[in-house]
């Protein structure tokens, strides 16, 4: 699919602020099914933009404004093409415990603090326990959704899977980061990816949607790849389905705050008002991202 994004995030402060100082993880990545034929960032006040690539491979644009200002503009804008990804692997457990596998997850293999304590997760974690790893991952679609509502306000950015579980309700990405627990703990290297999801309706809708930025994981299964080694397959457990030709990558990490669209800090009054917007508009559903 071919795709226009605009995402455009605009702050009003109480009072003039200086030293406004932020980092953008805002392109989308070129992967196997991905690729980026245009992107841009124009930000008001104008300031130098200064580009790199994080530690786990994602753009980052930093910029800073020095002078007073009562206003910041960030307008990005970018033209995607994207592919359906083939057919996900169906190897055996055992097929985890080679060293080539563990060799490729990597830290994403690795526990961490983020699980809450006293077993809490233990009836989820035998619940989601199937066959296979890519068994695994599909029922974890099903089985994050079925029993958390989706709801806006229910938790906020930085809230924990603790939070989700006293909830009974979160938003992308609480339930992405619940996965990523389960799904480690399972022995299967798992990443959290941000991005955008396209979000017509199926019947046809509008060519142009509002949406907001998504969140959604990967897993690493084995056997997938030409040479038999492990596969990153996307999976987005607040969907109920895989990721596929809908789904716009901007980066991964272990968590959230490895990937965060904008992060920034700014001198002066401490309120500001955010409006932000996400505007997809598929261009042209033929093209295809794979050469």
């Amino acid at each position: 699919m071919n795709f226009a994004i605009r995402y455009l995030t605009e702050y009003t402060y109480a009072g003039r602020v200086t030293d406004n100082l932020n980092a953008l993880r805002v392109r989308p990545a070129t992967t196997s099914t991905q690729r980026v034929d245009d992107f841009h960032v124009r930000v008001d006040p104008e300031a130098r933009l200064q580009r790199h690539l994080d530690y786990y491979g994602t753009e980052v644009i930093e910029f800073g404004v020095a002078q007073p200002h009562d206003h910041l503009s960030i307008d990005v804008r970018a033209h995607v093409v994207t592919a359906e990804p083939g057919d996900p692997p169906d190897e055996a457990w055992q097929a985890l415990e080679a060293g080539s596998y563990e060799a490729a997850g990597g830290e994403f293999l690795l526990s961490d603090d983020a699980e809450p304590e006293n077993g809490a997760l233990d009836e989820l974690f035998e619940a989601s326990r199937a066959t296979s790893p890519l068994a695994t991952l599909r029922l974890l679609c099903e089985l994050v959704p079925d029993r958390f509502e989706y709801r806006q306000g229910a938790t906020y950015v930085g809230s924990t899977i603790q939070d989700l579980l006293d909830a009974g309700a979160g938003v992308c990405q609480d339930f992405v980061h619940l996965g990523l627990v389960l799904l480690r703990r399972h022995g299967i290297a798992s990443r959290y990816v941000s991005g955008y999801l396209w979000a017509a309706p199926r019947d046809g809708g509008s060519d142009s949607v509002e949406v907001e930025t998504h969140a959604w994981l990967e897993a690493l299964l084995p056997g997938g790849g030409q040479r038999g080694e492990p596969v990153w397959v996307g999976a987005d457990p607040t969907n109920r389905r895989m990721a596929g030709e809908t789904h716009v990558k901007i980066g991964h990490g272990r968590a959230y705050h490895d990937v965060p669209p904008i992060k920034g800090v700014y001198r002066g009054p401490g309120s500001a008002t955010l409006d932000a917007a996400v505007t997809m508009t598929r261009l042209d559903p033929q093209a295809s991202a794979r050469a």
